[in-house]
């Protein structure tokens, strides 16, 4: 049997920030998305505004800011390795993230066999956010689903890593957990727990459990 790992990317990958503070930071408006970054994570404004609110920051959002963004970011060390190390066990790794496709699909060029995000219009944007495409909590179990079904795989076959609020849902529905980092929504519902910067380390946590 072979096993699909299901990485979060804000604060998980991402060590102590998220994609749309990264890419913020190209246009001088970290602070202001650090702010929304707090918002949500409260629980005082839900996905959809958070995503109506950074896309009115990123109207002068070109694709080399966001690739600036990717590449400057301070991503944890060996993910690379790690998905490497999954592919050649013939087992399967996505990422899931409530941050903006365009920047989340990137990692497909780093190995992930997919990689899903809320769908944002391309960038420069000549279009609105459409709320419908914003994913939340519930949509990661969802989107988890079709992967185990593109992969041939169930949900007692998958492994999740994540660090907060919304990795809750998915976290419940597999069996298999690894809390990176995390905040104090995950407490109690990991399976296992990691906190430092090389998501190999976290990786050996349950690279043999099944």
């Amino acid at each position: 049997m072979t096993r699909l790992h299901l990485f979060d990317l804000d604060g998980t990958l991402l060590h102590g920030t998220s994609a749309p503070v990264e890419i913020s930071r190209q246009l001088g408006l970290e602070a202001e998305t650090v702010a929304l970054d707090q918002a949500v994570s409260a629980g005082l404004i839900g996905p959809p505004e958070y995503a109506a609110q950074v896309y009115e920051l990123w109207t002068g959002l070109t694709d080399a800011h966001v690739a600036t963004a990717f590449e400057g970011a301070p991503w944890l060390a060996r993910i690379r390795e790690v998905w490497t190390e999954i592919r050649s066990r013939g087992e399967y790794c996505a990422v899931v993230s409530l941050s903006p496709s365009f920047f989340v699909e990137r990692l497909t060029g780093w190995g992930a066999h997919a990689a899903h995000g809320s769908r944002f219009p391309a960038v420069p944007f000549t279009e609105p956010v459409d709320p419908a495409g914003v994913l939340n909590a519930a949509a990661k179990v969802l989107i988890a689903d079709r992967l185990c079904a593109d992969f041939g795989v169930t949900r007692a076959d998958c492994v999740a890593y994540g660090d907060s609020l919304s990795d809750r849902d998915l976290f419940a529905a597999v069996p298999v957990s690894v809390a990176v980092n995390a905040d104090r929504h995950l407490t109690g519902l990991a399976s296992r727990s990691y906190v430092g910067k090389d998501l190999w380390d976290a990786y050996e946590l349950v690279c043999g459990a099944r």
